[in-house]
């Protein structure tokens, strides 16, 4: 399952490893990518294993607002 979250407040480039780490760290979750200019964060994961608001508190936890988009 690939999960879309959007975050405004992606302000330098050093946050992408931090993000991408943080979610990295979560079981089931197999790739995730930063997209620094849009504030787009896809993350492929296991939809049994993952609920997307595990993946909003792991962006969180590291600092950052995230929230579920549709796009």
């Amino acid at each position: 399952m690939k999960t879309i979250l959007r975050s405004d407040e992606l302000n330098c480039p050093s946050c992408v490893p931090k993000i991408e780490s943080a979610l990295g760290k979560i079981e089931g979750v197999t790739h995730s990518k930063v997209h620094f200019a849009t504030g787009r964060i896809e993350v492929e994961h296991d939809a049994e294993q993952v609920k997307t608001d595990q993946l909003v508190s792991a962006v969180r936890d590291v600092g950052y607002e995230a929230r579920v988009s549709a796009f």
